[in-house]
């Protein structure tokens, strides 16, 4: 494997120090900034990856990976860690799909129950042909993103309205 010679100017040892001493940031950032601080040749005692990670109880790679950003993206980028990429793939309810389980989840439950679960919403978009598979966590998802729960007291679908009772008084 190659190894990424880390040199940092002053300005940025401090600048790291001053981050360590503090303490107020992500732990992964912190971790980052000690990472650079014991990989940093120009101090003269350079360790190996194996040694640095060690003493910060991370994997050899997570350093290879550290110095090889600082090299190649810069002391900002190695810093900081790298966002995971977006996968809208992975979204199996939009559209049409969570058009329907909103409209299931506002509608009776099926006879014999008293109310709609996960599992039961899964299962009916299933039998309804909506998605091939789908399993109680992606529903419970779906549903969290929307406003559209039934009883709850945000805007959305499925709001209940005030109406008057027999003794005069509204309920909801």
């Amino acid at each position: 494997m190659e190894k990424y010679r880390v040199e940092l100017t002053t300005e940025e040892r401090v600048l790291l120090e001053g981050l360590l001493s503090k303490g107020k940031h992500a732990a992964r950032k912190l971790t980052h900034a000690r990472i650079l601080l014991l990989a940093d040749a120009a101090r003269g005692t350079s360790r190996t990856d194996e040694d640095i990670a060690e003493a910060l109880l991370v994997g050899p790679r997570t350093v290879a990976r550290i110095r090889k950003r600082l090299v190649q993206e810069g002391f900002s980028a190695a810093l900081d860690h790298k966002p995971q990429p977006r996968r809208p793939d992975k979204i199996k309810i939009k559209g049409d799909v969570e058009q329907e389980l909103i409209r299931l989840v506002c509608c009776d439950p099926p006879e014999g129950r008293c109310h709609w679960t996960l599992e039961l919403l899964a299962d009916q978009l299933v039998a309804l042909g909506k998605a091939t598979s789908l399993s109680h966590e992606t529903v419970r998802q779906a549903l969290k993103k929307t406003t559209s729960i039934r009883g709850s007291s945000r805007r959305g679908a499925c709001r209940l309205m005030r109406m008057a009772t027999s003794s005069g008084e509204w309920r909801t």
